[in-house]
């Protein structure tokens, strides 16, 4: 049987720097970040103390009050994110055979966060001061079986937890079983929302994260010089994927088309990566053969870039394993410094941004990039935005213990 194509029609995102497809692109434009010194709780006893935390998300303007008391943030932006994505797609799902419309989701951390504040409930008043959704809102399923159940969908129902690479993992999977012809619809993504005292600290005990604290909007900072460390941040961003000839038949807008996709193991470090870069270049390697693409063809690159000092100079050094003499021409930048690092999520609002630099023909610039790193000297684009028609997006993302996930993204044809 010949493989299906997949294209992105819908696009449901919450970040710090704005909400929904135009939101998100203003901020970008702008310059914007959404990092700044938190405020959810007191991050004074942590080496860090900043986080790209949302701060006009009320679940009130999305549902009934009944509702949003039934769920905990995690699942209320789920379920946000996927009926945003679904209306921008102009789906009817009513009009769609739901056995054959699917949802995967990625998150580092799931629910982990009101997990954390019902253990304080716990110590506080004993069990009967427990949420009773407790239990229902920490498993790995959480956010797709809520998003299964409102979107009243039948179709595979998967989750993934792997850290930083969870979003394009989920999205990847989703591409392969849409271009083996096992769904029409998939709706891919990920959803993270790691800031409470415990689930942070935990990032700053290992001294993950940026100490510049009397700075925030100018601590994430990749491939420069003076990077000290990643920027945690919360967001969620569902896309609806769709076989290309069912959304040519109701005359839906493209936004692109998945074309390739790798995934790979270090089995190295826990949080190291690979010094060689070579399972990450491998990842790259697959999804170019995947796609049927030379490393030329790439028009630009959504980086990981998580500002962190191994993680920004081993991608470079996978970079050039896998595109060669290619890695020197191809505009490349990290868009963390304006969204922070929402783990499992971050990868999965790349996304967005890969697809919509397409459509806008603007690649945005690396926030915060004043004095490049020798060790990352590619073609970073830097200070401005960069206009120029890309037909191919390379998207990378890393995770702990040696993950690694990479995306080609096409221009819709």
């Amino acid at each position: 049987m010949k493989a299906k194509r997949v294209v992105v029609t819908g696009i449901g995102v919450l970040t710090s720097i704005g909400h929904g497809v135009t939101g998100l692109w203003e901020g970008l434009s702008a310059g914007k970040t959404g990092i700044q010194t938190i405020t959810r709780f007191d991050p004074t006893p942590f080496r860090s103390h900043m986080a790209a935390q949302i701060n006009d998300f009320d679940a009130l303007d999305h549902m009934d009050a009944k509702h949003a008391r039934r769920l905990d943030r995690f699942a209320q932006f789920s379920l946000v994110a996927s009926q945003m994505a679904v209306a921008d797609a102009r789906l009817d799902l009513t009009r769609e055979d739901t056995t054959r419309v699917g949802i995967f989701i990625g998150s580092a951390l799931g629910g982990i966060a009101f997990g954390e504040t019902q253990h304080d409930a716990y110590v506080e008043g004993g069990v009967r001061a427990v949420h009773p959704g407790l239990a229902l809102a920490v498993f790995g399923g959480a956010s797709s079986c809520n998003i299964a159940m409102s979107l009243g969908v039948h179709g595979p129902n998967i989750g993934n937890s792997n850290s930083c690479a969870s979003g394009p993992i989920a999205l990847g999977e989703a591409f392969h079983l849409m271009k083996r012809g096992e769904t029409d619809v998939m709706l891919a993504g990920a959803v993270e929302v790691p800031l409470a005292p415990l689930t942070y600290g935990a990032f700053a005990i290992i001294k993950a994260m940026s100490k510049r604290n009397d700075d925030p909007a100018h601590a994430c900072r990749p491939f420069d010089r003076d990077r000290d460390g990643f920027v945690m941040g919360e967001a969620a961003a569902i896309l609806v994927l769709e076989e290309r000839e069912h959304a040519l038949r109701r005359d839906a807008h493209l936004y692109g088309e998945i074309v390739g996709y790798g995934t790979t193991n270090d089995a190295y470090h826990m949080t190291a990566p690979r010094p060689d870069g070579r399972e990450a270049a491998r990842a790259v390697t697959m999804a170019l053969d995947e796609a049927q693409l030379a490393p030329s063809d790439i028009g630009y690159i959504n980086a990981h870039a998580s500002s962190t000092v191994l993680n920004d100079s081993t991608e470079v050094v996978a970079l050039r394993k896998a595109l060669g003499a290619a890695a020197q021409q191809i505009p490349i930048s990290g868009t963390k410094g304006y969204h922070g690092h929402a783990l499992g999520a971050s990868g999965a609002v790349e996304a967005v941004i890969s697809l919509l630099a397409m459509e806008h023909e603007t690649l945005p610039y690396t926030l915060n990039l004043e004095t490049i790193d020798p060790a990352c000297d590619l073609a970073l684009i830097k200070d401005q935005p960069l206009q120029r028609r890309v037909d191919y997006v390379l998207s990378n993302s890393f995770g702990f213990g040696g993950i690694n996930a990479a995306l080609i993204y096409a221009r819709a044809t």
